[in-house]
């Protein structure tokens, strides 16, 4: 179970890296993204779908731009990812005698 959960969390964090990369460098293909983040360019393609699906970038001739969502993603990542962090660390079970 909690390796499905691991699995998971790399799968968002290299979504969060492709659209950080694309706010940074747009417009930008998918083999620039795969060389600027050294990543092989079928899952930087699976990740721009993903993302373009949820409405964060947008296909241009010129390649991927961010749209306003993704600056709104940016702007609570922060808290967001604090809120997962407790949430996660609430599930730890707590050492008894102490």
């Amino acid at each position: 179970m909690l390796e499905k959960m691991k699995d998971e969390i790399e799968l968002l964090s290299r979504h969060i890296e492709v659209a950080r990369a694309v706010v940074d460098h747009q417009p930008i293909g998918i083999m620039k993204l795969s060389e600027l983040l050294s990543l092989p360019s079928h899952r930087i393609r699976y990740s721009l779908h993903v993302l373009e699906q949820l409405g964060y970038i947008r296909a241009s001739q010129e390649g991927a731009v961010a749209t306003p969502r993704t600056l709104e993603l940016f702007t609570h990542l922060d808290g967001d990812l604090d809120e997962l962090i407790r949430m996660l660390e609430s599930m730890k079970p707590g050492i008894k005698g102490r």
